[in-house]
């Protein structure tokens, strides 16, 4: 789903808002959060998941191409934790749907009625 595609949904789910608020409102909420991140902050929605920053320490890595070893800086990189309740949400095993017998018997019909014999109509 991508951002217009979110904004979308969340107008169709509310048609009591305008379309430009409701892209304010979610244009507002990433933006607090990446706000929120680039100060090194953490940002938990509960039941979603948690946002923050980890720091990756300088490296030595090889060019794929070459082979030649290179220097990797240290960087921040964005990190997320799922919540327990979107972990569980993603990982539930939903019971198959019971799907209604088939019949083998070509006297039946697919819906457990007797079929109709298709010269007569009965």
């Amino acid at each position: 789903m991508t951002k217009s595609e979110l904004i979308l949904r969340i107008g169709e789910l509310n048609p009591h808002l305008y379309h430009r608020d409701v892209e304010r409102i979610v244009t507002a909420i990433f933006e607090e959060i990446t706000n929120a991140l680039a100060r090194s902050d953490r940002v938990e929605l509960r039941g979603f998941g948690a946002f923050s920053v980890k720091e990756r320490d300088a490296r030595k890595g090889r060019n794929p191409r070459t082979g030649e070893t290179v220097a990797v800086e240290e960087k921040v990189v964005p990190f997320f934790k799922t919540g327990k309740e979107l972990r569980d949400r993603l990982n539930s095993r939903a019971e198959p749907t019971q799907k209604a017998p088939t019949s083998t018997d070509p006297t039946q019909s697919s819906m457990g009625q007797p079929a109709k014999d298709p010269g007569t109509g009965n």
